[in-house]
């Protein structure tokens, strides 16, 4: 007997065939979200989600669950269903895409009365095209290299000028072979070179000696694919070109204009890469993994004159989007902003 409610398109027999599908699948055939879909631990999310599509009209949830767990498509789908779930954490109807001429914000903040509030676009910041490809591939290799019964860990070394491309399946066969063969020969070496690539035996600090990690398995740490300079520079640019296209509609209908902004994980953005791009605060940050040796491009740095944005005047304020579960917002209004957001819109979340 099936006692899996209707509504829960995201519940054990969603898990039952996402295992199915794809649990047999090399790891760059996956989606990036394949543990979020199948893993015990992220049944909050599953649920969450369930809840936020049952809110929505019928075929519009129906295209969110088919191309949801896309990598395309997550991040910017979780964002934008977060933005619409904090608006009504504040007590306030919302409505999905409502036509206004030849214009469909993302959400439309509405009252008890349906009496419009606010506007609001969700603006997503993701990784540079092809992040996703390249992750995938080192990870095809991570876990080709599992297989090999060594308890050692490998790093990969590459030229601190340049990104190190990934392998493509073919390589990472033979690469996988290549050190197999050697690790487990009678030979000790501390680098072992396959198909152009050169693999770092890594030592244990404190002793010296080769790290062991847990189990008897091969763990190589491989380039992250996402090191460098991590700015909300392009994050603002984006938002400009959001208040662009709603500038005309703000000002006819006299509604706040709203931008939720938020980060994929795999960018390193954080609201207080925002506050300080507001503040024009002189800082750097950067974001890199153990494995990886190209960091960034070389940059130009002028403490004394950091980048500073100021929000357009037809901005309301950014909402801003925390990408952790159960995505809190942080709200960064524009003190001179034409229409300000509401008061009771505009309450901070902890």
């Amino acid at each position: 007997m099936n006692t899996e409610q209707p509504h829960r398109r995201f519940g054990p027999r969603f898990v039952v065939e996402q295992r199915k599908r794809y649990s047999k699948r090399p790891p760059e055939n996956r989606m990036l979200s394949y543990d979020l879909a199948v893993l015990d631990e992220y049944e909050p999310w599953r649920i969450w989600l369930d809840e936020q599509l049952g809110l929505l009209p019928q075929t519009t949830a129906e295209n969110f669950a088919a191309n949801l767990w896309r990598d395309q498509n997550f991040w910017p789908d979780i964002i934008e269903l977060a933005a619409g779930a904090a608006l009504r954490r504040r007590g306030f109807n919302v409505e999905f895409e409502r036509r206004w001429g030849n214009l469909t914000p993302d959400w439309t903040v509405v009252n008890e009365d349906g009496t419009p509030l606010a506007l609001v676009e969700v603006l997503t910041h993701s990784p540079q095209k092809g992040t996703t490809a390249k992750i995938k591939a080192w990870h095809a290799l991570v876990e080709r290299l599992k297989q090999i019964p060594v308890p050692v860990v490998l790093t990969v070394a590459g030229d601190p000028s340049r990104p190190l491309q990934a392998p493509d399946a073919g390589t990472a066969k033979r690469i996988a072979q290549d050190l197999r063969r050697v690790l487990l020969s009678p030979l000790h070496q501390s680098a072992y070179r396959s198909q152009g690539y050169t693999f770092l035996l890594q030592a244990d600090p404190t002793t010296g000696q080769a790290m062991r990690p847990p189990g008897m398995r091969t763990i190589l740490v491989p380039p992250s694919n996402i090191a460098g300079v991590v700015s909300a520079q392009s994050v603002a640019a984006g938002i400009e070109k959001k208040v662009s296209k709603y500038r005309a509609l703000a000002q006819e209908t006299e509604l706040p204009l709203i931008i939720a902004a938020g980060a994929d994980k795999f960018t390193g953005l954080e609201v207080q890469h925002l506050d300080d791009l507001l503040r024009g605060a002189p800082t750097l940050s950067m974001q890199f993994n153990f494995g990886d040796s190209f960091i960034h491009h070389p940059i130009e740095i002028d403490p004394s004159n950091p980048p500073q944005w100021i929000m357009p005047s037809e901005l309301a304020g950014v909402l801003w989007v925390s990408n952790e579960f159960p995505f809190t917002t942080a709200w960064r209004l524009n003190p001179a902003a034409a229409t300000p957001v509401p008061l009771a819109l505009a309450i901070q979340e902890t």
